[in-house]
């Protein structure tokens, strides 16, 4: 390992086992850096010539690579190895089957086979877990299609419920099928990584960005199948639940969650509406959602004539889930995304600070080793000129 590169201590969950991840954009490289966050040392293969296309999707650019590279690529290595080469692409064939435990992959369809570099290294390295992430997965009309996160929200019916009825078409705004896929993709590798434990074989794991977008409307589905009427747009509502969503205060958003009777009571007494406890279209929950136009209206008329921070001084002692609308900025300076230590320092890019993984061991969570490498600085050591 290179000087550049901080290796995981010993103590991390996955310290020695080693990922080579043929990945690019964000879904692969974000699986990929989950499990440098957690120990393992993963190489990321690139284009010598230009990178991961993640590298140039900007501006914004920070610190010499676009901000969406730089947020899903941290405690990596990097080898530039061009597979149009015989000699170059043998060479990371052997390194693969003698190295690494762990592919992660999310090439175009059927290209890492056309270079031999797909599951079929599991007949030279048994142990071997090989896991594809592909676009709508790996069986299927739609096997060869190309896909990216908005086409998988549009195509998946994410975006038939996310906005507003009668607007548009809106994004959710984040990545939500690729860095969910990724995730899929971390559960299944950490899944086989048990077994192999137990039985010494890999196996290939498989999941898609279809997948994932089908998995995240598992509710939606419940609901047509139930009432045989495709679910709509809502905004911020919740189609099961009232009043559950964001009302407007005279300088700003909140979020009212009174997801039961109990916590409806206690917002009507932090309004000072005693009277809706006694209106029957007010009594229970299925009421309520019944006549959601109503209730909704109602509430919006006491939150209007006050400010945010003197609703939340009243509703938060009432024990009623509020939150106000925060803008990214807020979010980043609030003094409890401060004392989680979510927001790390880069040892080796002290202008960089990158959220770090959600999870902590023992009440410690997993450094931030190293900024997101530049491109090929490790590529040495997979092409065997220079040793680990």
């Amino acid at each position: 390992m290179t000087a550049e590169n901080t290796a995981p201590p010993a103590t991390s969950p996955l310290h020695g086992v080693t990922v080579v991840e043929l990945g690019h954009s964000v879904a692969a490289p974000f699986a990929g850096q989950i499990l440098a966050d957690l120990g393992a040392r993963v190489i990321k293969i690139e284009n010598p010539d230009r990178g991961d296309d993640a590298r140039n999707w900007g501006p914004p650019f920070w610190n010499g690579a676009a901000v969406i590279f730089q947020s899903v690529n941290r405690n990596k290595e990097s080898a530039a190895v061009n597979l149009k080469d015989p000699d170059k692409l043998e060479k990371l064939r052997d390194f693969i089957a003698t190295k690494a435990d762990v592919v992660i992959q999310n090439m175009r369809a059927g290209l890492v086979s056309q270079y031999g570099i797909g599951a079929e290294l599991r007949e030279r390295s048994p142990r071997l877990i090989y896991c594809n992430l592909g676009a709508f997965g790996a069986v299927g009309p739609y096997v060869k299609r190309p896909g990216y996160d908005p086409l998988m929200q549009a195509f998946g019916g994410i975006m038939s419920v996310t906005g507003n009825e009668g607007e548009p078409p809106v994004l959710v705004g984040v990545s939500l099928i690729d860095q969910g896929a990724g995730m899929w993709s971390v559960i299944g590798i950490l899944a086989a990584l048990n077994r192999r434990a137990a039985t010494g074989e890999g196996c290939t794991v498989d999941t898609s960005l279809f997948e994932t977008a089908l998995a995240w409307i598992n509710s939606s589905t419940a609901g047509l199948q139930a009432t045989g009427k495709p679910p709509g747009r809502r905004g911020s509502e919740n189609p099961g639940l009232v009043p559950y969503r964001v009302f407007e205060a005279s300088d700003g958003y909140l979020m009212i969650a009174a997801g039961n009777d109990n916590l409806f009571k206690r917002l009507a007494g932090a309004l000072g509406k005693p009277e809706w406890l006694n209106d029957v279209r007010f009594a229970t929950n299925p009421m309520r959602v019944e006549n959601r136009a109503m209730v909704n209206a109602a509430v919006q008329d006491v939150i209007g004539t006050k400010s945010v921070d003197t609703w939340l001084a009243i509703i938060e002692p009432a024990g009623v889930p509020v939150a106000p609308l925060q803008t990214i900025d807020q979010v980043f300076e609030h003094p409890q995304t401060q004392a989680l230590g979510m927001l790390q320092d880069a040892p080796d890019a002290p202008d960089m600070k990158l959220m770090g993984l959600p999870l902590s061991f023992n009440a410690e969570r997993p450094a931030l080793r190293n900024a997101p490498p530049k491109l090929g600085a490790q590529t040495d050591v997979v092409l065997g000129s220079k040793t680990d």
